[in-house]
Formats: C-alpha cells, structure tokens, sequence
C-alpha cells in the first residue's frame, strides 16, 4: 500500500505522518461502537424478531470505521476507496430497506427510486465550484480544490432522501419516523460541520493545535448511522405493521373542534 499522497482535511495539513490525524483517525471507533452495540440488541431479540438487514447494518458499521481509518492514517487512492465503498453500501442498501420494510413500496418503485438516488448523487457529485462559479466542466488550475461545499455537496441527495423518508413516515403515522427524522437533521448537522472543516481550521483549535472540524462529521456520522439502525432493529420486521403505526387518540382524549 502506498503512503499518503491525499492531504484533504485541516488537522493533517501537508504531513504524511501515520498519525497526523489523531482525532480523525481515533474517532472512526465510533462507528464501530454504533454496530457492537447494534449486535448486542440483535442478540438479545428472538429469531423471529431478528432481521437480516439489521445485521448486515451493524456489521456494515464496523467496515465503515475501519476503512475511515484507514483513509484517515495513509490517505491516498486505495484507502479512499476503502472509506467511501462500505458508505456507498449503506446508503443504497438502507434506501432500499427503508422504502420495502417502512414505506412499502413495490419492487418497480423501489427500483425507480433507488436509480433517481444514484444519478442524483453521481451529478452531484461532478458538480464544481471554483473562483465564484459553479458548473461541471469550469477551468481549474491542476492540483486547485474545486469541490463544492468541501465535496459535501455529493451527499445533499442523501439528506433529502432522509428527510423525505421521514415525512412520508409521519405522514403514515409510522414509529420509525421519530427516529429517521432525528437521523436526518443529526446528519445535516454532520454535513454542516464537514464543509465548514477548511473554512475553520485556523480558529478551530486547541492549545495551538488544528482540530479543524471532520472529526465531528465522524462523531455525528455514527449518531445518524445509530439513529436508523435503531430505526431498523424496532420497526423494520416488515412494512407499515398495523402495531407500529401510532394508533389514533381516543374520541375522548381529543380537543374540542
């Protein structure tokens, strides 16, 4: 494996030390507490409780902090790929849970769906901003950084499909929607703080150090991965079970009209 040719995030900088990216390498365990603690509920649930997806996911987790770890201690093209294909999986493979197990859609739609989803993160992802303009094929110096928004524009697909989701689950009166919904804005606040890792990275700091801010991106990463597999341990058996979707309020519980 090559050593580190990709200098990417504030708290490296230019070094291509092991470990240059203390708290971006250490906090990738996160994602690996988010799937043990994940497989600790699934073993405790009945087999007929038991959902494959829901393992898959915890053991999905794990490969995602390793191969953020990886990227994070010996960056370059091989350990990239290692980061973003395990979150690559997830998100397509928890799309399609969620639209056949919460939303109960048909395999035509779900198809139809998860396609728009890849084109819309494949466009957005060539999108490029560089010297106040934005387009998808802009003259750019070799070597400049033209990624929108610190390359976070590529996951706005993403957070819309969150946010989607969990309004078309309130709107069902499902029980995941709590929970897709608190994934949702935990993970826009996520994004938030890894575009903003370059913009602050000379004032986010600690007794002289660089923090920068991606090391939150990981932190609230796994909250966001924690908040939907949850989602999926308790409710994703089968779609819109009638005993998980909230009952209406009793005649006698309801307000005047």
């Amino acid at each position: 494996m090559q050593g580190a040719t990709i200098f990417a995030y504030c708290e490296r900088g230019m070094s291509p030390a092991f470990w240059a990216e203390p708290l971006n390498a250490i906090t990738n365990a996160a994602f690996v507490a988010a799937g043990i603690a994940g497989a600790v509920m699934i073993a405790r649930q009945t087999p007929a409780e038991r959902s494959a997806w829901s393992i898959f996911f915890a053991l999905n987790f794990v490969a995602i902090g390793i191969g953020s770890f990886l990227f994070h201690t010996v960056p370059n093209p091989s350990t990239g790929a290692a980061d973003t294909i395990p979150i690559g999986i997830f998100m397509l493979t928890y799309l399609v849970f969620a639209l056949r197990r919460f939303a109960g859609a048909g395999v035509a739609i779900t198809a139809g769906l998860i396609a728009l989803f890849v084109a819309a993160m494949a466009l957005s992802g060539q999108v490029q901003c560089y010297g106040g303009r934005i387009g998808f094929a802009l003259a750019v110096p070799e070597g400049a950084r033209a990624a929108c928004l610190n390359g976070g524009l590529a996951y706005g697909p993403a957070v819309i499909a969150l946010f989607l989701m969990s309004g078309w689950l309130a709107i069902r009166r499902h029980r995941a929607a709590a929970l897709v919904f608190a994934a949702a804005v935990t993970f826009a606040v996520s994004l938030t703080f890894r575009t903003l890792d370059p913009t602050l990275c000379d004032s986010f700091t600690l007794l002289g150090y660089r923090l920068g801010t991606h090391f939150l991106w990981h932190l609230l990463n796994a909250t966001t991965l924690w908040l939907l597999l949850l989602a999926a341990i308790r409710y994703g058996r089968r779609a819109l079970p009638r005993a998980e979707i909230i009952p209406p309020r009793p005649a006698a519980l309801r307000g005047p009209r």
